[in-house]
């Protein structure tokens, strides 16, 4: 598979599966709980360092999801959207990009006609075998459990620029003591 990690400027994630570990509380009157990966939140820091950009999509609408990304000032989220190519599309329009400029962090079945185009494809450990495969990186973490953050490092790496980025959020981290 031919990928160039160097002219990725976004990435865009599925959400569940991905930045939860995929489960679902449910409790009286609806109230629908997830657990979030604080690890993945410093995912974020270290994109927003880089200066990519970043977009959820997730097949599921939850308010959980909708309140995270609002915790994480994550502007770009569709929520509730079983066919990611319309998003995923809008996305690209919004920002003036191509495919080869977008990684896709992804672990089922609904995330495969993004992945094949997206640049970058990437899927969690626990993702299904049809995901793995259309993979250019599969992550060593599971979803919810650090994968998103790994990938955001794993590009970085492949950018030759995660001390760099590090190096700029710790230097923000101090400016602001």
């Amino acid at each position: 598979m031919n990928y160039d990690t160097s002219k990725v400027k976004m990435i865009i994630s599925d959400v569940d599966g991905v930045m939860t570990d995929g489960s679902i509380y449910i409790g009286k009157g609806g109230l629908e709980l997830k657990q979030f990966c604080v690890s993945d939140g410093a995912g974020v820091a270290l994109l927003r360092a880089a200066g990519l950009e970043l977009a959820l999509i997730s097949g599921r609408k939850s308010e959980a999801t909708a309140e995270r990304a609002k915790e994480l000032k994550i502007e770009n989220v569709y929520n509730g959207t079983l066919n990611k190519i319309p998003p995923y599309e809008a996305i690209k329009k919004k920002y003036n990009l191509t495919d080869n400029q977008i990684a896709y962090i992804g672990d089922d079945l609904i995330d495969i006609p993004v992945m094949e185009l997206a640049g970058v494809p990437i899927a969690t450990d626990n993702a299904v075998p049809a995901a793995k495969k259309a993979a250019v990186y599969v992550t060593q973490n599971g979803g919810g459990h650090g994968a998103f953050r790994e990938a955001v490092e794993w590009l970085l790496t492949k950018q030759d620029r995660l001390t760099e980025v590090i190096n700029l959020l710790r230097e923000k981290v101090q400016n602001q003591k």
